[in-house]
């Protein structure tokens, strides 16, 4: 009886846990509907962004190749340095029971950092999330910033704060590039660990896709109020986008692979509840027959 009892206990622990199990994919499922709009409203502007901020870069720095007079195209965020020293972005969740969605953006961080630092290069981490933030303690990583509470507000300021917190070490000259590392949602099912260059923003925006920009071409244009003006205004928006959209991504990418985890959770729950509901069966089958077959046996002696 001893064994039925315990069978009994733990299915009925298993079935608590399903119920738990069940309740968190319903609300992962609908923070991640939510979190989905949410991108597709971002993602055209952040792109769009990125792209007004590499064709004016690249239009003026080819005109100043061609020859242009009144002055230099300077920006401090510009400047390029040979990359001695990196600091990375790491974007964590504050959260477990979600799959791989922490560990992902972890190992792939621990791994850059320790192939890098092996190379002789000098790595920073700046961490956003309580289980990056543990991850890498353990493992004395060199972390400069832990920037607390993030997930509380997500919203413009807060990306504009954890753009000014980044901006210090590289304008000061203690690092010479800054990468963005977090989970770009793809699907439910299915993230994608992104290192993205930050800065500088040479780098980070690149060219678009669009082949060398021709010299007489971009003589041709002209700036209003001035390339200096504009870039003021462009870069800002620019980081403060980029950052804002790694923070969206990684929310949904939180929230559908807590959806998923959960998910299997439920059906493994139901598996084990079939498994253990057999073997009580079979345990209480086998309790009955003994006490019949005691009886029995009884009655006999009885008889004799």
């Amino acid at each position: 009886m001893a064994d039925l009892k315990s069978l009994r206990k733990r299915i009925g622990s298993v079935k608590n846990t399903q119920k738990i199990t069940r309740a968190m994919k319903m609300v992962a499922a609908a923070r991640l509907n939510r979190a989905q709009q949410r991108i597709v409203s971002m993602r055209p502007y952040a792109v769009r962004t990125g792209a007004v901020l590499s064709e004016v870069v690249s239009l003026a720095t080819a005109a100043l190749e061609g020859g242009e007079t009144g002055g230099e195209l300077e920006h401090p965020l510009l400047a390029r340095r040979p990359e001695k020293s990196a600091l990375f972005l790491v974007v964590s969740g504050d959260r477990g029971l979600c799959g791989s969605f922490n560990s992902a953006v972890n190992k792939a961080v621990e791994r850059a950092w320790r192939e890098r630092t092996a190379a002789g290069q000098n790595v920073q981490l700046a961490i956003i999330g309580r289980k990056g933030r543990d991850y890498f303690r353990r493992r004395g990583a060199p972390v400069s910033h832990i920037l607390e509470g993030v997930w509380d507000n997500i919203g413009p300021e807060q990306a504009r704060a954890i753009g000014r917190t980044i901006l210090k070490p590289f304008l000061s000259g203690d690092v010479d590039a800054v990468y963005l590392v977090y989970n770009e949602f793809k699907s439910a099912m299915t993230q994608t660990v992104v290192f993205q260059p930050l800065f500088p923003l040479v780098s980070a925006v690149g060219t678009s896709g669009k082949e060398k920009v021709d010299l007489q071409h971009a003589a041709s244009f002209s700036f209003e109020p001035s390339k200096t003006a504009l870039l003021e205004r462009l870069v800002p928006m620019y980081v403060e986008i980029t950052i804002l959209r790694a923070l969206y991504e990684s929310t949904a990418s939180f929230f559908g692979a807590q959806m998923t985890a959960m998910d299997s959770a439920t059906k493994n729950a139901s598996e084990l509840i079939d498994r253990l509901t057999l073997a009580y069966n079979r345990a209480r089958q086998a309790a009955i027959t003994t006490e019949i077959m005691e009886i029995i046996g009884g009655a006999e002696a009885l008889k004799g």
